[in-house]
């Protein structure tokens, strides 16, 4: 079997960078990003993680397959990969591949969860690609003590309209709640759990003797999405990985045992993370007032915004003499990677370094254009009401 072993993966993970730019700690892991997030960072994450950053030559793959280079890749949003240049040339050889990514529903969606969901639409749509999206439900019961099952059923309900907000084909997407489609997962799962020792598990996920039960065995069912499309397809399948690289640890051990269980790697591609509106760590879903919600209100929309932090100086006078500092900027990473074309950002920056642009001109037009975004999807989380068994998991999808 033609396999995926290009790259070597490797299990000593140390997702915390300690004495990391002045002493200022890290921490990246599936559970946890905490620290200031800049582009050294990430740099480091693919030294630590051991993936390779996008070359030109893959991006130009892209191009060739597709007609163009996507804005999220050509402004280094998904800026990491394993084993991309693999699948895009299975693909170019005739073989098809699946799409792969996943929600742990923890609260409600904020506007840093949707940028990789809009880019595996666009996969979707270039590619044709079948999509399989995981809840993970039960992670989220099992990490949190104060977690209740209602409360995550409640957000899981909640999250699923918004991923078929997004705009997913109903006939290629199929929605995976663990709790629920545990029987579609276990039996694979099982296979994936019985090549894993607890020492390689201990070892990527920093699991201790405090560590309950669930969550160490908890990686083996996140890892069975990777494989299910191949028992779909009753053929090795390509799979791509569309997600944050904070959840690459999972993909590395499952890749690991991938070969040996008669499956490909899966491949994946990693996006950054947004960063909150206060600038410290990502956006988070535990911070509501740093985060802009599919469900806020406008007027929520904008009073988070003109209250943001940016990148510029403590009065305007020094703002026009030294200019501002735009690589620090949420205000101008949202505008960037959300709604500003490739010329209309350059432009920007350029104008906030000189000092011929003002902070307030940057957040009134983020206010603007998120609040018309933010209203336009929850028209199409109200339609998506009506649509969310068409999205389900089933027997059928198996024959």
């Amino acid at each position: 079997m033609d396999s995926s072993p290009h790259h070597q993966d490797t299990n000593n993970i140390d997702s915390s960078f300690d004495n990391y730019q002045d002493n200022k700690e890290i921490i990246v892991t599936p559970w946890e990003v905490s620290g200031e997030i800049e582009d050294r960072m990430y740099i480091k994450l693919i030294e630590k993680f051991g993936t390779q950053g996008l070359s030109q030559d893959l991006i130009e793959k892209f191009r060739k397959l597709t007609g163009e280079v996507h804005p999220l890749i050509k402004s280094q949003y998904f800026f990491s990969h394993r084993d991309l240049d693999w699948l895009l040339t299975k693909y170019e050889n005739g073989d098809p591949f699946y799409l792969y990514t996943g929600r742990g529903p923890s609260g409600f969606i904020h506007i840093g969860h949707i940028l990789p969901w809009l880019f595996t639409k666009y996969l979707q749509d270039k590619f044709g690609s079948k999509l399989l999206f995981q809840f993970t439900d039960d992670e989220k019961f099992l990490y949190n003590p104060r977690a209740t099952r209602e409360t995550i059923s409640k957000y899981t309900a909640e999250n699923i309209l918004d991923i078929i907000a997004i705009g997913f084909q109903p006939n290629l997407t199929r929605i995976i709640i663990d709790t629920q489609h545990i029987n579609y997962l276990y039996p694979i799962a099982t296979e994936i759990a019985k090549k894993i020792t607890f020492s390689t598990a201990k070892a990527v996920f920093g699991f201790t003797n405090t560590t309950n039960l669930g969550m160490i065995g908890f990686p083996p069912i996140q890892a069975a999405p990777c494989f299910l499309p191949s028992i779909i397809e009753k053929k090795p399948t390509p799979v791509l990985i569309p997600a944050a690289i904070d959840q690459d640890p999972y993909w590395r051990i499952t890749r690991d045992i991938a070969v040996k269980l008669g499956f490909y790697k899966p491949a994946q591609i990693h996006s950054k993370f947004l960063p909150s509106l206060s600038r410290i760590s990502k956006m988070s879903s535990s911070k509501p007032e740093t985060a802009i919600f599919t469900t806020d209100e406008p007027e929520i929309v904008e009073k988070k915004v003109l209250s943001s932090f940016t990148g510029g100086q403590a009065t305007i006078s020094l703002q026009k003499k030294l200019g501002g500092n735009a690589d620090i900027c949420p205000v101008y990473a949202y505008l960037r990677y959300f709604f500003d074309n490739e010329k209309e950002s350059l432009e920007r920056y350029i104008r906030c370094k000189s000092g011929n642009l003002l902070c307030g001109e940057c957040k009134s037009d983020l206010a603007d254009n998120t609040k018309t975004f933010i209203i336009d999807f929850k028209r199409k989380r109200e339609k998506a009401k009506d649509k969310v068994k068409d999205f389900m998991f089933d027997e059928k999808c198996l024959q």
